[in-house]
């Protein structure tokens, strides 16, 4: 993404300048502040909030537009679906572990139907999370996720897997409702 410019008065171009104080920043900052801490105190949150206000100063980020509307029950939805995806693939690798016998492995590689970056990275890191996978390379020129899944032994068992990442795609889309004119709406539409 190349840097916004503009043109001033005297016609020479430069950057433009962002906002460096950002709320929602600054939120997740006074958060992971007191999260580091482990307690609530009035000090500690305003702490937080000094130490945010001072690194948005010293280390200005653009804003970021994800290029989607949040929707909650869908969000909701995908956050109970990927806590059970977790502990459903928790209890399989036990299972496999414990029963003494060779396993066998396979890369799957799971062409996204979305062109967009921010639904790649998200469901590559939704996909390495749940235990028994991992990803091996992800291709943002095609948007191809390759992964190391444990115990497939047929390719009828590697599509399976293929389809659960797609309906992890679908539910990550569903959740983030694409903006008109953005690259993640347009591949909706093409659909």
């Amino acid at each position: 993404m190349s840097p916004q410019v503009r043109v001033t008065r005297r016609g020479k171009v430069k950057p433009v300048r962002y906002r460096a104080l950002q709320p929602w920043s600054l939120l997740w900052l006074t958060l992971f502040w007191v999260g580091l801490w482990g307690s609530i105190t009035p000090n500690i949150v305003l702490a937080g909030v000094a130490v945010a206000v001072a690194v948005s100063l010293a280390f200005p980020l653009p804003p970021i537009d994800l290029g989607a509307r949040v929707r909650v029950v869908p969000l909701v939805w995908l956050v109970a679906h990927f806590l059970y995806d977790i502990v459903k693939a928790s209890i399989l690798v036990s299972v496999v572990v414990l029963r003494r016998r060779p396993v066998r492995n396979a890369v799957v590689a799971v062409d996204l139907r979305s062109n967009s970056d921010f639904v790649l990275t998200a469901v590559g890191a939704m996909l390495t999370l749940v235990p028994g996978s991992i990803i091996v390379e992800a291709r943002r020129s095609t948007h191809t996720l390759y992964l190391h899944v444990l115990d497939v032994d047929t390719p009828d068992e590697a599509a399976a897997f293929r389809r659960a990442a797609l309906e992890v795609e679908a539910r990550f889309l569903r959740a983030f409702e694409p903006k008109p004119g953005t690259a993640l709406a347009t591949e909706e539409a093409a659909r």
